[in-house]
């Protein structure tokens, strides 16, 4: 009997499902702005996707989003179920609306949400308790401080970076109840996450405030943060503001670049920038030198790549559905601090075992870390 070139492409098709072979999960990836290389909160993301195509065999599938001419931003929950994927991820809590739409016409596919808790029964929200890794960058910001004077460059004003300030603060506060805290936001729109020029602003005045550590929550915009500190490099006490002075420099044993030198003889203190979500310490390496003083501190790691990397996990090996929050904090190394080649001079053995001691007063519920 002869089969027709149609017949033979269908029973192609569908011999895998015949066989009982399984086929590789698809995942969709729906990205907030800023883009999959912005250093930060969508790369995490993407990496964590990245590591479970490469561990897991999963095939994944992008979608940034657009924006027309009238301000209206398409969200990519709807498409990229429709395209097949059995697992959608919304990055970012803007993403909650779309993925709650698109969660009830694909009741068969799984959705999930950073940063925010979606509703349905075939939704999940991982949900991040921010405020315990900024408390710990705080502590370190206060530990590092020359001037008692830091900063904190939030992105859009919105409850979630409030949780980062709030900690940020507290951290601050819990080793030094003098230190100032000077804050402010890029913005009240989607935009102030993408708008690094008005962050390097907020980051010069603050400067000119005495700050010589300054703590960026922003997303894309925190790179003008970067730019700003490595910029300057160093505050001098002739630029100091009234009543502020100099404590003595922790950190005048650690080599500095012949650019450094240059910039900052005389009486200076190094100046800092914490990064946020991923290690960014590394964009501090003005010299292209790890051994010379680096002017990133540390960074607030958002494992927001465990948690993609996990829920896909759980949905590739065929476990049971568990809607709902799922939270990840320093129990559970959601959040924290890096700690590299890049700032390893920065952050000394005692400072490392302080952090480790209040990282356990926070997990143990001894210190609680406020919200907002």
């Amino acid at each position: 009997m002869k089969m027709t070139r149609a017949a033979l492409l269908l029973l192609g098709f569908s011999l895998p499902l015949a066989l009982g072979i399984a086929q590789p999960l698809r995942v969709g990836i729906a990205l907030d702005s800023g883009g999959k290389n912005d250093r930060s909160f969508n790369q995490a993301a993407w990496e964590g996707a990245q590591r479970a195509a490469r561990k897991l065999g999963v095939k994944v599938q992008l979608f940034e989003p657009k924006e027309d001419a009238k301000g209206n931003v398409s969200r990519g929950a709807e498409p990229l179920a429709k395209s097949g994927a059995g697992l959608v991820i919304g990055v970012g809590f803007a993403n909650k609306d779309s993925i709650e739409a698109a969660s009830s016409r694909f009741p068969q596919t799984h959705f999930a949400v950073v940063d925010d808790l979606p509703k349905g029964s075939n939704t999940a929200g991982l949900r991040f308790r921010e405020q315990e890794g900024s408390f710990l960058v705080g502590y370190i910001a206060a530990r590092a401080s020359s001037t008692g004077v830091v900063g904190f460059v939030g992105g859009m004003d919105v409850p979630l970076i409030h949780k980062f300030q709030a900690g940020y603060t507290a951290g601050v506060r819990f080793i030094c109840p003098s230190c100032k805290v000077v804050s402010a936001y890029t913005g009240t729109t989607p935009a102030a996450w993408n708008d690094p020029a008005k962050a390097r602003q907020l980051a010069a005045s603050m400067q000119a405030q005495g700050a010589d550590v300054i703590f960026a929550a922003a997303g894309g915009s925190g790179t003008g943060v970067v730019a700003q500190v490595n910029a300057v490099q160093c505050l001098k006490a002739s630029s100091l503001p009234k009543g502020v002075k100099f404590a003595p420099d922790r950190y005048a044993s650690v080599p500095k670049g012949a650019d450094y030198q240059k910039r900052c003889a005389g009486d200076t203190r190094p100046a800092f920038f914490i990064g946020v979500d991923s290690d960014q310490n590394y964009l501090g390496d003005t010299d292209k030198n790890p051994a010379t003083l680096n002017h990133g501190l540390t960074s607030m790691v958002k494992r927001v790549d465990n948690a993609v990397y996990t829920i896909i996990q759980e949905v590739a090996q065929g476990r049971p559905w568990r809607s709902g929050d799922r939270g990840f904090g320093l129990q559970n190394d959601g959040v924290g601090y890096a700690l590299d080649v890049y700032n390893r001079a920065l952050i000394d053995k005692k400072m490392e075992a302080a952090l480790s001691q209040v990282k356990q007063l926070v997990i143990s519920g001894t210190v609680r870390v406020p919200t907002q």
